[in-house]
Parts: C-alpha cells; sequence; structure tokens
C-alpha cells in the first residue's frame, strides 16, 4: 500500500498522486471506479491522506489517521 499525497479533481474522475523512492507518480480513477469501491470522491479530494493506494490492484483503500485533536480519546 502507497501513502497518497494529494489528489486533484477532473472532469470525469480524480487523479491520485503518490511517492514511490523519488518519483512522484500517478494514476486516474473514474468516478464510476471510485463508486465501485465505495470510496466516498469528495472526502478523497479533502482528505487524501485517510486513503491508501495499492497501484498494482488499481484500488484505494480507506485507512483513517488517528485524531490529533485536543482530548481525542486514544
Amino acid at each position: 500500500m502507497e501513502e497518497i499525497i494529494t489528489t486533484v479533481k477532473r472532469e470525469d474522475g480524480i487523479q491520485v498522486i503518490w511517492q514511490k523512492g523519488n518519483d512522484i507518480k500517478d494514476v486516474f480513477f473514474t468516478f464510476s471506479e471510485l463508486i465501485d469501491m465505495r470510496i466516498n470522491a469528495l472526502d478523497l479530494l479533502e482528505h487524501p491522506k485517510n486513503y491508501s493506494l495499492d497501484p498494482e490492484r488499481h484500488l484505494i483503500i480507506f485507512t483513517p489517521v488517528p485524531s490529533t485533536r485536543r482530548g481525542a480519546r486514544k
């Protein structure tokens, strides 16, 4: 699984950008593909760090980052 650096909205989907070694890589997902994976496109755009990418299987997985809010439970 790769950590997503950022995402960019395109006309018919979302470009997902990650870093592998010193290389910056990207892959495109259509909105239809995201719906099939049950990924909320707006949340992916607003909170890309809450997701991981499996580029070989062309999958995005929801992997929420633990809250760092003051007083949050651990």
